[in-house]
């Protein structure tokens, strides 16, 4: 026979009042957080990858307080509406699935904190060790004097870049209005509006025939198979940004065929496809990508120079 006075999950629900009454200090809000995100099996991958560290997130994001504050702070006692705004967002977190960074309206990129709400993907793609490296291995001699940032969502991976490397000028390009308006938040939150500009375009078609030394792309890549299994988190951010049919690579394609006649000659296109990397060499099995490995994990984003571009131009096209 079950014992009846065994716990579930709603006897392990506690009150406001006894969450008021039994925890005091940070230390005890990120232990409480933690256990409730690991009860709530939530999906971590959007900045943090368990219940742990999703949990230093939150509460450090809701104090204001860096990530590598001085440990001694964990024992701070907490004021009554810094405790509250812990619990609404912990049971935010958990009962709308919504992504930590949409509910704090911050992601860090590359050491750079951005605004980002629903309107733009959120920040994580691997090529912030790319811009953290100067883009060492491509332009180790001189950095890249003009930079488009291609499918910019946020504007994370050019402003990014804009910051690592003060002397380059980069586009921040996307088809959505709405995401371009979060853009243009980022680069006046960093002052970057002398070297930065966002514009609208369809790929290359706002860009009137210009010329980069580097084009980095991250655009949508997912296939309609993953894109389908997605765990709720993701269905809180925009599908425009995401999905690009059958086997992701709508807007790889285009940018594949046209990007050539955007770069200079010495130019480089570095580009993220994820798990669509599988199709893309299916696809074009003859064109020389180049696999990036990163330290901090992370896959499926190859390099492409002009000139192997332009000697592979009627397999791409």
């Amino acid at each position: 026979m079950a014992d009846s006075a065994a716990p579930n999950a709603s006897t392990l629900q506690l009150t406001d009042a006894e969450i008021g009454e039994g925890l005091v200090t940070l230390r005890d809000y990120l232990r409480w957080a933690a256990s409730e995100f690991h009860r709530a099996g939530l999906f971590h991958g959007h900045g943090t990858d368990s219940p742990w560290d999703e949990a230093v997130a939150l509460t450090l994001g809701a104090l204001h307080l860096p990530w590598n504050v001085d440990p001694a702070v964990l024992d701070a006692r907490l004021l009554p509406m810094e405790r509250a705004r812990i619990v609404t967002l912990v049971r935010e977190r958990i009962s709308s699935r919504r992504p930590l960074p949409y509910l704090l309206g911050e992601a860090f990129f590359a050491g750079v904190p951005f605004y980002v709400d629903e309107r733009v993907l959120i920040p994580r793609s691997p090529i912030a060790e790319l811009i953290e490296d100067g883009f060492e291995a491509w332009f180790g001699d001189a950095p890249p004097g003009r930079v488009l940032d291609l499918c910019t969502g946020s504007g994370c991976i050019g402003i990014a870049t804009a910051l690592h490397l003060p002397t380059c000028e980069v586009d921040l390009a996307d088809i959505s209005a709405e995401a371009l308006a979060v853009a243009k938040q980022n680069i006046a939150r960093h002052d970057l509006g002398a070297r930065v500009r966002a514009v609208l375009s369809d790929v290359f078609d706002g860009l009137g025939g210009q010329r980069f030394d580097l084009i980095v792309a991250n655009p949508p890549y997912v296939d309609a198979r993953d894109l389908a299994t997605m765990p709720a988190e993701f269905r809180h951010e925009p599908a425009l940004a995401l999905g690009a049919g059958p086997d992701g690579l709508d807007i790889v394609r285009r940018i594949l065929r046209e990007a050539r006649d955007y770069l200079t000659d010495d130019g480089v296109l570095i580009v993220e496809v994820g798990n669509s990397d599988r199709h893309l060499e299916a696809a074009f099995p003859e064109v020389p990508f180049l696999w990036l490995d990163f330290e901090r994990g992370g896959h499926g984003v190859f390099a492409l120079n002009a000139v192997q571009l332009e000697a592979h131009a009627d397999a791409l096209a």
